[in-house]
């Protein structure tokens, strides 16, 4: 992506080495990528894990206390970067919401953590991935999640990682549009982890790829950020981040009924519509059948 001369957003928070406790490592046994799989937003946007699940994939996981602490050139670069797409959404939302009458868009806070980190809506660790949580309206990033992306799964490029911010953004859309409030209540009903709340969760992801799309869409034409092989690593990131491709390399097979997020066909079809349309009102997820997701 072209960022250069892009502002950074002031609206973060950076909790890194303020914490003790477990951290991927970067060439740990871990992946933080079949992490995704396991997260679902549930009342209140709190992430709910399998513990089985988790268990199977952190066992022999390298760990290690984080401090106080310099942090590399790297992972600094990735804070910085981090900022400026947070910029990026602030600018493009803020002009959709005036346009399409949705009132005054209020930006989430983005919060830079280590290992794990106290949040509105309990305990976040690494090993969620990054997550939005409405309670406090901010999104959690520990940036060796990005580190994973690369080395565990080969989900590569700085827009691949742009994609991730912007689709915990899109949960926070849909908390501002009502959205996420409207379908939490709805799966809390069916219970977590029926299949009936799998599918409205299926439902809600797939939006947040879709807004993920809309803000790349608006964010090139604003700022021209978009360069040649940019669409191709969101894509692949889309691709390799869906439930039936997780589920597989984790488990061998995958099981529909399960999935949370969506299948990699189903990911990359929406956040590629929002990138070609950049029409918010084409983020129709909960409207059309199932087959058409």
């Amino acid at each position: 992506m072209n960022l250069e001369g892009r502002r950074e957003s002031t609206n973060y928070e950076d909790r890194r080495g303020m914490s003790g406790g477990m951290k991927l490592g970067l060439g740990g046994g871990m992946s933080g990528i079949i992490i995704i799989l396991l997260m679902s937003l549930l009342g209140g946007g709190q992430c709910s894990l399998d513990p089985s699940m988790l268990n199977s994939v952190i066992e022999g996981a390298g760990s290690q206390q984080v401090g106080n602490q310099e942090f590399s050139a790297e992972e600094e670069e990735l804070a910085k970067f981090s900022r400026q797409i947070l910029a990026g959404t602030e600018d493009v939302w803020t002009e959709i919401f005036q346009q399409e009458g949705l009132g005054k868009y209020e930006p989430p806070k983005l919060v830079l953590y280590s290992g794990s980190t106290s949040t509105g809506c309990g305990q976040g660790q690494s090993a969620m991935g990054p997550f939005y949580c409405s309670a406090d309206q901010s999104l959690y990033i520990d940036l060796s999640f990005f580190l994973s992306m690369k080395q565990q799964l080969g989900a590569d490029g700085d827009f691949a990682y742009a994609y991730v911010i912007a689709h915990e953004v899109g949960h926070h859309v849909e908390y501002l549009t009502g959205r996420l409030g409207q379908v939490h209540q709805a799966m809390s009903q069916y219970g977590q982890n029926s299949a009936k709340a799998n599918a409205l969760s299926v439902r809600l992801e797939l939006l947040a790829d879709f807004y993920a799309g809309v803000w790349a869409h608006h964010d090139n034409k604003l700022f021209g950020s978009i360069e040649d092989g940019d669409l191709q690593e969101a894509i692949n990131c889309a691709q390799k981040i869906g439930d039936d491709y997780l589920q597989k390399k984790a488990r061998g097979t995958a099981v529909p009924e399960s999935f949370t997020h969506g299948t990699s066909a189903q990911r990359m079809k929406w956040l590629k519509l929002g990138l070609q349309t950049g029409d918010i009102n084409r983020g129709t997820t909960f409207e059309v059948p199932d087959y058409q997701l």
